[in-house]
């Protein structure tokens, strides 16, 4: 099968798509430096870099998608407007608009397929029609289903294999032509948790930047020795960078615990004074559930259920109950919990913090791996 992606981002949705027997032959993103990463990662594709909505860009995607003859077009639009994660959340978000020129290809490239994904919000989001408000997906039905037969999903990732709790919108279309009907897969009735997915790996010390190297080497001993063992691994698992009052405050702080629970070592600003926030943050994770929904902002220790679980270690010589890896998880961790494959392509020379942003955008790729062997498996990629 022939597959559009939009929205395409560096790809993290269409890691599996290539070993099933899907081609995503033709892509479109953006953002240059995305769309330059995910030119790297996937050669063979054939990158339009620009704004879909611009009417260049649209017809350079709609010719080439022609001319390969696309069997199904994958939409991930961002998803910003729709969030309640997004704290400038607003429903005029003209980002919201972004399903028109989706509907718009579908019916200029005639698919026989369609995947759209995008946060639970999706559904209950109006978008202005000519003068109109409108349901996103009733626009949709009033455009499309007189020859698409379409169904609106509400999933959460970790019921189907991948060590992430992440709650998406997902929309199968179907061409009425076509002999199978494009359905999720069943769930699975075993989670995968953190361990099961990241318990094999070494641990890390994180690097404290604001600490002279006697005091770090205090601290941690063997931080090298860590690191040097966890490159061996991948060579993106390597620590992360935090300052020490974070730390220390992570270090007292047992798995699965917040550090505003601690009686002591709580989370304080520069200025000695206690951080006010919400108990989602400065949170180790649990060992026996998966992993909370990967952020875009996943590099803070004061960002949301993104602390690694670490392991009990005994107590300090001031009688205090200490933990290992007071750091939030590494890059390959990550990748790891979305569920991308150990021998993913990401160049050597990519830049961490930008693909620690961008990798909490994308939806699992193992989660749409199974979604399309529905209709692989059923024999429907035999074009």
């Amino acid at each position: 099968m022939k597959a559009l992606s939009l929205f395409a981002n560096i790809g993290v949705a269409e890691a599996y798509l290539d070993k099933i027997g899907v081609k995503v032959v033709v892509a479109n993103e953006l953002i240059k430096r995305r769309a330059d990463l995910y030119s790297k990662i996937y050669p063979n594709t054939d990158m339009v870099c620009g704004d879909i909505t611009e009417e260049n860009t649209y017809e350079t995607i709609k010719k080439k998608s022609r001319d390969e003859g696309i069997d199904v077009i994958i939409a991930t639009p961002p998803c910003q407007g729709f969030s309640r994660a997004c704290r400038n959340r607003d429903e005029n978000d003209s980002r919201n608009l972004l399903i028109m020129p989706v509907i718009s290809l579908v019916k200029d490239v005639n698919p026989r397929y369609v995947f759209i994904e995008n946060v639970p919000q999706l559904l209950e989001t109006e978008i202005t029609i000519d003068g109109r408000k409108t349901l996103i997906q009733d626009y949709m039905i009033g455009e499309l289903g007189d020859k698409y037969s379409i169904f609106f999903h509400q999933i959460n990732t970790e019921n189907y294999g991948v060590p992430q709790s992440r709650r998406r919108t997902i929309i199968l279309l179907t061409r009425k032509d076509q002999k199978i009907i494009w359905e999720l897969p069943e769930e699975n009735e075993n989670r995968v948790t953190l361990e099961d997915a990241i318990g094999d790996l070494p641990p890390l010390d994180p690097f404290i930047k604001d600490v002279d190297e006697k005091e770090f080497k205090e601290m941690f001993p063997e931080y090298e020795k860590k690191k040097n063992v966890a490159k061996k691994v991948s060579i993106w698992h390597q620590p992360p960078i935090h300052i020490k009052r974070q730390v220390v405050t992570m270090i007292h702080t047992p798995t699965g615990k917040t550090a505003f629970d601690n009686k002591k070592y709580i989370p304080r600003k520069e200025d000695g004074t206690a951080v006010k926030g919400y108990k989602s943050t400065y949170r180790r994770l649990r060992w026996i559930d998966p992993a909370s929904t990967v952020t875009m902002d996943n590099r803070k220790i004061s960002s949301q259920n993104n602390v690694h679980p670490g392991h009990y270690l005994g107590e300090d010589e001031n009688g205090d109950v200490v933990y290992s890896d007071p750091r939030v998880l590494s890059l390959f961790e990550l990748m790891r919990v979305m569920s991308l494959p150990d021998d993913w392509p990401l160049p050597s020379s990519a830049n961490v913090a930008f693909v620690r942003s961008v990798i909490g955008e994308g939806i699992p790729p193992l989660f749409v791996k199974k979604v399309f062997e529905k209709i692989i498996i059923a024999g429907d990629g035999d074009v």
